[in-house]
C-alpha cells in the first residue's frame, strides 16, 4: 500500500468517528434534558453524564483537528475574514467548557473585552489584549488557528500552577498570539523536542484538563503550513510562553 493511499483510508476512518461521537452526545443529553420521558436521574448519574459530555467534546476536538492537520498537510488553506476577539472567544468557550462550564457560558455571552476578561478570570485566565487587536478584524484560516490556540491554551491549563495568561498583538505582516502559563517552564535543551514530537514540557502538575490534542509538533505543523511561526520563551523560574506568528491580510 503506498503511503498516500494509507493516509486516505486513516483520515477516512477518522472522518467516520464524527457519526458515533455525535450519537453518543445526543443521546447523554437526551438523558439528562428529558428525565420526563427516560425516567429521573439521581445526583451521581448527572454527574457521570456531564463526565461523558466534556469527553465526547474532547474527543470530537481530536477528531477535528487530526482532519484539519491531514487538510493542511495537503495544502488546504480557507481563508476568510474574522475578528481577533471571535477567534479567541470560540477557544475560550471550548477550553473552559471542559473545565468550568459556567463560566464557559458567561463567555459565550459577554458582549465586551472587560465582560470576558472578568469571566475568564474566575477560571485564572488572565487576557492581555489591547484593544485595536481584540476588535481588528484579520484575514486567515480560522480553523487552523482556534486548533493552533486551543492546543496551547490546553497545555498551559496542564502545566500551570495558578495562572494562565493569553496575549495579542498585531506585527507589520501578521497576528501574534502568547500563551503563557506559570508552571515549571522548558528548559533549552528540551525546546527542540517539545515542537517534534519526543517531548513535552515536563511532568504536569494536578489538573483536569487532559492531553487531548494534536499536540505541540501538531501545532507547529499547523502553523508551518499557514506561513507561520512558534516559539517558546525557556524560563523555569516564570514558567513557559509560546509565541506564535500568523500571516494575516487585512
Amino acid at each position: 500500500m503506498r503511503p498516500s493511499d494509507h493516509m486516505i483510508q486513516t483520515e477516512l476512518l477518522i472522518h467516520d468517528l464524527k457519526i458515533p461521537i455525535a450519537v453518543i452526545d445526543a443521546g447523554v443529553k437526551s438523558l439528562l434534558s428529558r428525565q420526563d420521558i427516560y425516567g429521573p436521574l439521581t445526583e451521581k448519574q448527572e454527574k457521570v453524564l456531564k463526565r461523558i459530555i466534556r469527553n465526547v467534546l474532547a474527543a470530537r476536538h481530536l477528531v477535528n483537528d487530526t482532519l484539519e492537520l491531514g487538510r493542511s498537510r495537503q495544502g488546504i488553506i480557507s481563508a476568510g475574514e474574522t475578528s481577533v476577539s471571535d477567534l479567541v472567544c470560540h477557544v475560550l468557550v471550548d477550553v473552559l467548557d471542559l473545565i468550568d462550564p459556567a463560566v464557559s457560558e458567561q463567555v459565550a455571552m459577554a458582549g465586551s473585552y472587560d465582560e470576558v476578561k472578568i469571566a475568564v478570570r474566575q477560571s485564572g485566565v488572565r487576557l492581555m489584549f489591547d484593544a485595536a487587536t481584540w476588535t481588528s478584524v484579520v484575514c486567515l484560516d480560522a480553523a487552523k488557528v482556534q486548533q493552533v490556540l486551543r492546543n496551547l491554551l490546553t497545555n498551559a491549563f496542564k502545566y500551570r500552577s495558578a495562572w494562565v495568561k493569553i496575549g495579542g498583538s498585531r506585527s507589520s505582516t501578521g497576528l501574534v498570539l502568547t500563551v503563557t502559563d506559570d508552571g515549571k517552564g522548558v528548559c533549552a535543551a528540551d525546546t527542540d523536542k517539545i515542537f517534534n514530537g519526543h517531548g513535552d514540557t515536563g511532568k504536569a502538575l494536578t489538573s483536569t484538563v487532559q492531553s487531548h490534542g494534536i499536540g505541540l509538533a501538531g501545532v507547529a505543523a499547523l502553523l508551518n503550513h499557514m506561513g507561520g511561526t512558534i516559539c517558546v520563551e525557556k524560563s523555569r523560574e516564570t514558567g513557559a510562553c509560546f509565541i506564535v506568528e500568523i500571516p494575516v491580510t487585512g
